[in-house]
């Protein structure tokens, strides 16, 4: 039993942090009126007490309180009373190393596993694959391990970007990235653009919101699936 969105970023151009997501979040968390917020991706190097308050602003919305994780005395005991999760984006070499050095990352997997439900975004989706290493950020702290929590069969790519038709940029495209990862590593890749999202619910992983995304599977061609879709193939 388990519950997961997995959404390739909190804010949507032109909208506010978590606004695209909100009404599915209000059915999300249904049965907290709390959630533990992991801020160590720190996006932009701001305090966790500075995220943390910004993230409150968008769930004071849906009526629910946030409670960053660094205010605890003890991170994993954190972890195991939480009734609802949320992993935010920035960084995830931080992010992933924060998790190490807390003894988290095994006990995040295994409290979600359990059925307490969990949104990440952007850092906090790349960490719900086999690894992070499809992550589009700079390796600025050396975590213990690129392993990640391993909720799909798969890596994720959020805030992933298609080729602009014309444009003079001569730097690699993400396109290009993802295959050069395939030239070292064999498990497939979801592409998952912004405002879309995978959500797992039981023993279904459907990709949700407007766009579709792009799958990159070892010695095959890219291919786009539609939202709505099950992901469960990828494997």
């Amino acid at each position: 039993m388990k519950h997961l969105i997995i959404a390739s970023t909190s804010t949507v151009f032109g909208g506010e942090p978590l606004d695209y997501l909100l009404e599915a979040l209000s059915e999300f968390y249904k049965n907290t009126d709390t959630v533990l917020f992991i801020p160590y991706a720190r996006p932009g190097g701001i305090t966790h007490d500075e995220y943390t308050s910004k993230i409150q602003v968008a769930f004071s919305k849906i009526n629910k309180k946030i409670v960053g994780i660094h205010t605890f005395k003890s991170a994993t005991q954190a972890l195991q009373e939480a009734k609802g999760i949320y992993v935010g984006g920035g960084n995830t070499f931080v992010l992933v190393s924060q998790l190490y050095k807390n003894n988290c990352l095994n006990i995040l997997k295994d409290v979600v596993l359990n059925g307490v439900p969990y949104l990440g975004t952007s850092a906090g989706s790349n960490i719900c694959g086999l690894t992070m290493s499809t992550t589009n950020d700079m390796p600025i702290v050396y975590p213990p391990s690129f392993k990640t929590l391993g909720f799909v069969p798969f890596n994720i790519n959020p805030h992933y970007l298609d080729p602009i038709e014309g444009d003079t940029h001569m730097g690699e495209t993400r396109e290009t990235r993802i295959n050069e990862f395939h030239h070292y590593n064999t498990q497939p890749v979801v592409g998952l653009r912004e405002g879309s999202w995978i959500e797992i619910k039981d023993d279904t992983t459907l990709l949700k919101g407007p766009l579709k995304a792009i799958i990159f599977e070892y010695k095959k061609a890219a291919y786009e699936m539609e939202s709505g879709s099950s992901l469960k193939h990828i494997k």
